[in-house]
């Protein structure tokens, strides 16, 4: 495996139409990724319902994770959250005025 270095601040667009899902390492159990959201909400109507847990922290930026329960959690830069697999949740709000930047692990 080769050495890889980078910073989870650099190339980040400018427009973010969409939210930017960015694979950074992957191994057997577990990947993680960059994502990179602006105002960008899950749909009203879904909630993710994931098979594996999920380890999240927001590097810089704010948002907001809503459970189905009613539960809500608030995050801002140096925030986590794990969330067990098959925990229904949605990020709800992220904020419009700056980029909100995640790393997110997915693991067994």
């Amino acid at each position: 495996m080769a050495t890889q270095s980078g910073n989870l601040l650099d190339e980040i667009p400018e427009e973010l139409a969409e939210e930017l899902f960015e694979k950074l390492v992957e191994g057997k159990e577990f990947r993680v990724q960059r994502i990179v959201s602006k105002g960008h909400t899950a749909p009203e109507s879904g909630w993710f319902d994931q098979e594996e847990h999920e380890w999240v922290l927001v590097v810089k930026g704010e948002a907001r994770v809503s459970f189905d329960n009613g539960d809500v959690e608030h995050l801002s830069a140096g925030s986590y959250l794990n969330i067990p697999a098959r925990t229904k949740h949605r990020v709800s709000w992220t904020s419009p005025h700056t980029e909100t930047v995640w790393i997110a692990i997915h693991y067994r």
